[in-house]
């Protein structure tokens, strides 16, 4: 009866979806921002080779198994418990207590876990919290909200769509000398992340190269779509894909092969980066290097080559992809956690941190630190929910950022309470002693000789002792900072590096294509859980690969998305991923920065999955030599097609050919 009683008048306005059409109407978010170094139009001026061209890029569902949802329950004193779908769960305990009018401690978020998130519910899980909070506010009764999947595809935002213009400078030993870009980023109707998105693009301009003069301008631009949001990469894989296209349509015209240019241009260690940072422990060289050798390039490449000879119908392709992806929020304020530890009398331990737990592995993380650190069983660990009444002020789970945060906090906290059972320890004993006190699998040692003591005897005692059981700890990244006003600093913590060699094979009579092989040497750091970590390089990888191939995002004249359900949007399943999918853990690498030296692994992978775009592309050009690439992503099987047939001589030219060739080849 009450959505009856509505009426709503509106006046249609001009649809806009097209961010270069938003920008010449002057409908942008924020202000063009530019990043610089060096001097480009001098550059440009001593260089041998200057190509310049448009990309085009195309958004991504984010497509998590579970969708948008909370529950919100009233409780004493006109507060609200919820149970949210979110990331963020202090972004939700905040806008709620901001709509109706609450003291944020009246508003408690707890986060069980997430059914996949992939950055869509950073900041676009609130929407859905504010709505059952406010539902349960006015009623003091429950009230739940979950989004169907049809709704849930058209009503929340996407990876942002970017459209670009580059500029690309070589001299004559291929060295890039300058590079210039201008990002269109598609924002949708308002901002949610977009300007922090479009600044992570900056960070990532020249991905894994060195190039000593680089001009970067972008404008977040308003089209009439839903706000695009966060997603895996978070703006840096927009990026790369563009100074990847620049460098391929570089080769191209040169006649060399692209990865003569990237090998030769791979950032070194104490580079500089174009904001001010220096490249330190640069691993580029070395994952390139490992990749080569160890999956033996060179015979690979002349496989394919001689595939290519043998086979009319049917062309592969190989293409390189380097990587090299900074750690940190680029907020800096965000750079901080807390965690929380009790140890009952009984010996078991639960641990609160910020991290959400969304498929990726972060709870084991945290429970394989504790147990480390503490050298105990892992079954006497518990994670609890992500709960802002315990631990608070925090920040999303998101830039790859989880495990760092929440498990340099909880070292901290794990330590402190380590020294304190040391202590006691000696004080069972009787000597004065204790930094020869260790505990090893349960058993307190003194000089690495067992005294006798179990760990629950060790507890035990420390509580009838009355020594605490709990510690609370907090960590802050050192050294991080950045300038926004001359965009100069020092963003990131740390970067991580990476190599993958893809090969693809396309059927040049229909269009559709594999991808035969996703070969990667990646920079793990000293991993915490190989298995999560391999697990995470695997998925991202194959996330890349969809976003760069078949998951194509459709929207009518009136931006209305056409692409809104699993029939229309397609995803890659089992037969899409590649048929062989390797990676190797780079030896002797370890970081200072992470938790037990270790490197964050969520976003990164992802970024692999651009080298099939290419892989593709080369397996078409061996088919149509003179083909004028559009870099567009995705790389669809019709657009595919179309590059295949691109112009009527190659109808005519291959027509006896294939004709000749369709009894005698498969297809």
């Amino acid at each position: 009866k009450a959505r009856n009683k509505i009426k709503v008048e509106f006046e249609e306005l001009t649809i806009i979806t097209d961010p270069r059409e938003a920008f010449k109407a002057g409908r942008v978010i924020a202000p063009p921002r530019v990043f610089a170094m060096g001097d480009t139009n001098n550059a440009f001026n001593n260089c041998k080779y200057v190509f310049e061209d448009k990309v085009e890029i195309g958004g991504q569902e984010h497509l998590y198994l579970e969708t948008q949802g909370s529950l919100a329950i009233p409780s004493e004193g006109k507060g609200i418990k919820l149970f949210s779908s979110t990331q963020g769960p202090t972004t939700v305990q905040k806008t709620i207590a901001r709509v109706l009018n609450l003291k944020m401690h009246q508003v408690e978020a707890d986060v069980l876990r997430l059914g996949g998130a992939f950055g869509g519910k950073e900041d676009q899980a609130t929407h859905w919290a504010v709505i059952a909070a406010l539902g349960a506010h006015i009623t003091q009764l429950p009230v739940k909200i979950i989004l169907n999947r049809h709704d849930d595809l058209r009503m929340t935002g996407k990876r942002h769509p970017y459209s670009v213009d580059y500029k690309i400078g070589l001299s004559d030993d291929y060295k890039i000398l300058a590079y210039e870009v201008t990002y269109y980023q598609s924002a949708g109707a308002c901002a949610d992340l977009s300007t922090a998105i479009l600044e992570r693009t900056f960070f990532h301009t020249t991905n894994s190269y060195f190039i000593p003069n680089v001009r970067a301008t972008g404008i977040s631009c308003k089209t009439n779509l839903p706000p695009n949001t966060a997603f895996r990469g978070f703006g840096g894989p927009q990026a790369m894909f563009v100074i990847e296209a620049a460098i391929h349509k570089a080769a191209d015209e040169v006649g060399i092969k692209p990865y003569q240019i990237q090998k030769n241009n791979l950032l070194k260690e104490n580079d500089m980066f174009y904001y001010g940072q220096k490249a330190e422990r640069a691993n580029a060289a070395k994952c390139w290097n490992k990749a080569e050798e160890l999956f033996h390039f060179s015979k690979k490449e002349k496989e394919v080559e001689e595939f290519n000879k043998n086979h009319l119908l049917k062309k592969k392709g190989i293409s390189f992809m380097p990587i090299c992806f900074g750690i940190s929020f680029t907020n800096t304020m965000l750079n901080q956690a807390s965690a929380l530890i009790h140890i009952y009398s009984d010996g078991s331990i639960s641990v609160s941190t910020a991290a959400v737990e969304m498929g990726q592995g972060v709870n084991e993380k945290m429970i394989n630190i504790a147990a480390k650190v503490f050298s105990i069983k892992k079954k006497r660990i518990k994670v609890e929910s992500t709960n802002t009444t315990r631990v608070a002020n925090t920040s999303a789970t998101a830039a790859s950022s989880g495990a760092d945060l929440n498990g340099n906090a909880l070292l901290i906290a794990c330590n402190n309470l380590l020294d304190r059972l040391r202590r006691h320890a000696a004080e069972i004993l009787n000597i004065n002693d204790e930094q020869h006190i260790e505990i090893i699998d349960e058993f307190v040692l003194h000089k690495k000789e067992k005294t006798g003591i179990t760990w629950e005897e060790l507890i035990s005692s420390a509580y009838l002792n009355r020594v605490s059981l709990s510690s609370q700890a907090f960590y802050a990244t050192p050294q991080i900072h950045f300038d926004r006003t001359i965009n100069q600093g020092h963003p990131f913590a740390y970067h991580v590096y990476g190599t993958a060699i893809t090969v693809a094979t396309v059927d040049c009579l229909r269009g559709t294509y594999e991808i035969e092989s996703v070969e990667v040497v990646h920079d793990f750091g000293k991993s915490i859980n190989p298995l999560i970590d391999l697990g995470q390089a695997e998925g991202g990888i194959v996330q890349g690969i969809g976003w760069m191939t078949i998951e194509e995002l459709v929207q009518d004249e009136k931006g209305v998305l056409k692409s809104n359900s699993l029939s229309t949007y397609k995803v890659p399943d089992i037969y899409s991923a590649p048929k062989k999918l390797q990676v190797h853990f780079l030896e002797d690498s370890e970081n200072p920065f992470g938790p037990l030296k270790s490197k964050a692994i969520g976003e990164p992978p992802l970024m692999y999955g651009i080298g099939s775009f290419f892989a593709i592309a080369n397996a078409i050009k061996a088919f149509k030599p003179d083909v004028k690439i559009n870099y567009s992503s995705p790389l669809t099987h019709e657009k595919a097609l179309m590059h295949l047939y691109q112009g009527k001589e190659l109808i005519k030219s291959k027509k006896e050919g294939i004709e000749s060739n369709l009894i005698t080849e498969k297809t």
